[in-house]
């Protein structure tokens, strides 16, 4: 930090979108560190999650927070609720868009971002995807129902036109002294990391309703100088998506653990003991109890 903390620059940018449009590889390629999960499937990501990037004299506090969809049951209201709470504490806004994407999921948000102060970035990405001609009708189209908002084309998967965004973000970073260590990359905790990384894996491998029926709860986390013993609990609503997560003879459920160590290894540098357990909580999504629980609601 500069000698003169009152030139620091400090702030929250919250990224939001619809699903499936990067907004978590944009964070991880800003971190230069792979923090929050992807998969192509939509809801991958279901909590905001800081990311914190620091410089010279300067911190920025990424926050990435799930896609925008139409809720179906009591997670994905709650979901919601954490966009919308991004749009209220942000310092600047990006919104994450793709050139297959015309409008936004929920009306009330676009509408929020049309009479929103705050800097407004809009970044149409994957145009390594796309023509020419679809790239410049996307642009025309946020350009009319965001006419304030500044308006970036990039790839978030090959880091074109990120550099831009960043110092458009910095410039744009109001005076404040840093709001977290230099040293800090998140504000989650390892377990909630481990909680993702096997969340993941499940969402890689499983298909149709299996992945979104499932949440995970690290029950241990011991470390010593050379190993790290986790015991991990996989939920999932009824008896029969217990026996497809597990597979016959363990297989499927050995895959998963298997897996997710090796990316737990990378991320934290030594060897990991993973054991892995599943259980059933019916309709866990639509229970209050357990989404307080698993860390939907305070």
């Amino acid at each position: 930090m500069s000698e003169n903390t009152s030139k620091f620059k400090a702030g929250f940018v919250n990224i939001i979108g619809n699903p499936n449009t990067g907004k978590s590889t944009f964070l991880n390629r800003m971190l230069d560190y792979d923090l929050a999960i992807t998969t192509p499937k939509a809801q991958t990501t279901r909590h905001r999650i800081l990311g914190i990037v620091n410089g010279p004299d300067y911190q920025i506090v990424f926050s990435d927070t799930p896609g925008i969809i139409r809720p179906a049951y009591k997670m994905q209201e709650l979901m919601m609720e954490k966009v919308r709470e991004a749009l209220e504490d942000a310092d600047i806004l990006l919104l994450m868009t793709t050139p297959d994407d015309d409008e936004l999921r929920d009306e009330s948000l676009l509408e929020a971002l049309q009479k929103t102060e705050k800097p407004l970035l809009v970044l149409i990405n994957k145009i390594d995807l796309t023509k020419q001609e679809i790239l410049e009708q996307r642009i025309d189209r946020w350009k009319q129902q965001l006419p304030k908002a500044e308006i970036y084309p990039v790839s978030a998967l090959h880091g074109f036109g990120l550099d831009e965004v960043k110092k458009r973000i910095i410039e744009l970073l109001p005076e404040s002294p840093p709001y977290f260590e230099a040293d800090q990359i998140t504000d989650r905790s390892e377990r909630f990391l481990v909680s993702e990384k096997i969340r993941e894996k499940i969402l890689q491998f499983y298909k149709q309703e299996i992945p979104y029926a499932v949440e995970v709860r690290v029950e241990a986390f011991k470390e010593t100088d050379d190993l790290i013993r986790i015991r991990a609990e996989i939920f999932v609503e009824r008896n029969s998506q217990k026996g497809i997560l597990i597979g016959r003879g363990g297989q499927a459920l050995k895959r998963v653990g298997q897996a997710a160590r090796k990316d737990l290894e990378k991320l934290f540098g030594k060897k990991v003991f993973l054991e892995l357990f599943v259980k059933v909580r019916k309709n866990w999504r639509k229970d209050e109890g357990w989404l307080r629980r698993f860390g939907y609601k305070q």
